[in-house]
């Protein structure tokens, strides 16, 4: 009789560590689909497939909310990742499509998962910058570039908080050199064309001179 206390007990705990461990197997499973959901999102932006992109984008903001109920208080560290890669998602999406870079409120993540997110998203506007160099729009270049830069100094003074928002220090160095590896090749292009133009200019006033003789 003495023990009644110490099973009844130690029965409840069991059956709690129980429905604990169901729930974080759960969220970190389904963390990963909504990761792998929001990459297949950026692969469609780049492809220039928006429709899709939106599509996928939507599919992970809806199971992210499912995630959450689930994680409640108690585990919503679990689904920080898959928050992030949303937040990316949606940054890229948001400025490819001419649109404003999305709100934490409107996309429904912890404060840390933005600030992480919004600093991943630098890495793919990267990208898009010498997308567009490529296809010699850099008007648009320049604008990406801008944004760029305009989000490292936004985001900058949360290098502070890295110890509630783990990550936002080595996130801002490897952002500061993306930048710079970006500025050096915009830089170049903006030479490469003012030389061309010159070029132009000069021909121009050969040909114009040899039509007056």
């Amino acid at each position: 009789m003495i023990y009644s206390g110490i099973e009844s007990s130690l029965s409840e705990a069991g059956k709690l560590f129980e429905t604990t461990v169901s729930r974080r197997e759960q969220l970190i499973k389904e963390s990963r689909e909504v990761i792998s959901i929001s990459a297949k999102s950026i692969v469609c932006i780049h492809n220039s497939n928006f429709d899709e992109a939106k599509k996928l984008q939507k599919q992970a903001i809806r199971k992210l909310e499912d995630l959450r109920e689930i994680a409640g208080s108690d585990m919503v560290r679990y689904i920080f990742p898959s928050e992030q890669e949303l937040v990316e998602c949606s940054v890229v999406l948001a400025l490819s499509i001419g649109a404003d870079i999305p709100s934490r409120k409107h996309l429904k993540v912890e404060n840390s998962s933005y600030i992480l997110g919004l600093l991943d998203s630098i890495g793919e506007l990267k990208r898009m910058v010498y997308d567009t160099i490529r296809v010699a729009d850099f008007e648009k270049a320049e604008k990406l570039f801008s944004i760029m830069q305009q989000l490292y100094l936004l985001l900058s003074p949360f290098s502070i908080y890295d110890h509630v928002a783990q990550g936002v220090k080595r996130k801002l160095d490897v952002a500061r050199i993306l930048i710079e590896d970006t500025r050096g090749t915009v830089t170049e292009e903006a030479r490469r064309r003012e030389l061309i133009n010159a070029v132009d200019r000069l021909s121009l006033q050969l040909d114009q001179q040899s039509k007056a003789n």
